[in-house]
């Protein structure tokens, strides 16, 4: 059986949790037997593993916008659980966004001593993306390392929420604010944002990866790329930075048309099998893959490409037949 690696695979610590009394409510509110899986980072997330045939699980924190000494709190735990799963567990680092000079220096701490692969941070800091020239310094270490920043979406700040309201229940403008269609809609967003205000002419190199096959870009990268030629003289145009600079990963999305979208505007070598654990099961992506492989839309090479060559290139791990 080939190698499965997964990228964006979560946990959540304690000293996040209690932090404060918001975060409480936020996590109060995960259904326990997904908080259970959440916080542990030992037997049972490995027999989840297990369970799915994934080899190697990329970890990183859930949500929260929290200051350098909890984020380097939960990195030495998330690296000491690494330390104990060595061959199953890999780490993204949970960098402080609102003070950017310390997330550039948490990721440098995270990689050089902690054997990180990367970070994964949140889409937005209350609303306020990072294509603001304050943020670069944690794009330029992240290129400086040659190590991918994972952008994952996360809850609407309370202007942002608004947007959502309407003639339906509050439970419903929640549900389109995150996993029902905002999550996504901003993090391609984001994308946009980036290479509007010039992160990749000053960047080349930098490699970001996002989930979800593509956060809804794939299927408007063609009028996308067409209005951008609007937005003045770039070094590289939107459909060769899409190509060089974006990684994209299948998590939590398990159905073939939104793939072959994909596949149809980003090389192979740049789509990675995921699966989005705890929020879904290690068992969900292996049936996936099954399907993707009966479907005939992956096949040979390029399915270990998907599966988890592509991830060993960008993160330069080796994942362990299982």
């Amino acid at each position: 059986m080939r190698p499965l690696i997964t990228l964006e695979e979560h946990f959540a610590s304690q000293t996040v949790i209690t932090s404060s009394d918001e975060a409480k409510a936020h996590y109060a509110h995960f259904p326990p037997h997904i908080l259970g899986k959440l916080t542990d980072l030992d037997a049972t997330r490995v027999a989840d593993l297990d369970k799915g045939h994934v080899s190697l699980q990329v970890v990183s924190h859930g949500p929260g916008n929290v200051g350098a000494a909890i984020c380097a709190d939960v990195n030495n735990d998330l690296a000491a659980a690494v330390k104990r799963n060595p061959t199953r567990l890999a780490g993204f680092a949970m960098l402080p966004m609102r003070e950017p000079e310390a997330a550039a220096a948490e990721l440098e701490r995270c990689v050089k001593e902690l054997g990180f692969v990367g970070a994964l941070i949140e889409n937005h800091l209350d609303g306020v993306f990072y294509d603001a020239e304050s943020f670069w310094p944690v794009f330029a270490r992240a290129q400086e390392l040659d190590v991918p920043l994972y952008i994952h979406p996360t809850f609407a700040s309370d202007s942002m929420g608004e947007h959502y309201k309407g003639n339906y229940p509050d439970s419903v403008a929640l549900a389109l604010s995150a996993f029902g269609w905002g999550w996504h809609a901003e993090t391609g967003h984001h994308i946009l944002r980036l290479f509007a205000a010039g992160v990749f002419d000053r960047f080349p190199k930098l490699k970001i990866v996002i989930g979800h096959m593509g956060e809804m870009l794939p299927f408007q990268l063609d009028r996308c790329i067409g209005v951008s030629e609007r937005w003045g003289a770039k070094e590289r145009g939107l459909r060769q930075v899409w190509r060089e600079n974006i990684w994209v990963t299948t998590s939590g999305m398990f159905s073939l048309t939104p793939l072959k979208c994909l596949l149809q505007t980003m090389p192979i070598e740049h789509v990675l099998y995921s699966v989005d654990y705890p929020f879904s099961p290690n068992e969900k992506g292996f049936d996936f893959l099954g399907e993707i492989e009966k479907s005939g839309l992956i096949t040979g090479d390029d399915l270990d490409l998907f599966a988890y060559k592509n991830a060993e290139k960008l993160l330069r791990v080796t994942a362990t037949k299982s």
